[in-house]
């Protein structure tokens, strides 16, 4: 349940990425968000603190904006990879 949950997390909060990639590109970073679920975890867990941070009343000692903005980056990155392992492996199937 939760690598599914997981994956779906990763699939929402990654439609536009999706959506750039239409069509058989798409189903590729779906099937590599599969293929790597350690990076599909990541990009979960990076959304879930994003969320805490956002809602806590606090700033963390003045790095809240900041951890927001540079987690928010490094999912961007895990995506952008699993987009990239995907068309890689569209053109050369293993």
């Amino acid at each position: 349940m939760t690598n599914r949950r997981t994956l779906i997390s990763v699939l929402a909060l990654g439609g536009g990425m999706l959506v750039a990639t239409a069509g058989r590109a798409g189903e590729s970073v779906r099937e590599e968000a599969g293929r790597h679920p350690r990076i599909a975890k990541a990009i979960h867990e990076l959304e879930d603190a994003v969320h805490y941070m956002e809602e806590a009343p606090h700033d963390f000692g003045g790095f809240k904006a900041q951890a927001i903005a540079d987690s928010r980056a490094a999912m961007g990155s895990l995506r952008k990879a699993l987009a990239y392992r995907g068309e890689k492996d569209e053109r050369h199937p293993r």
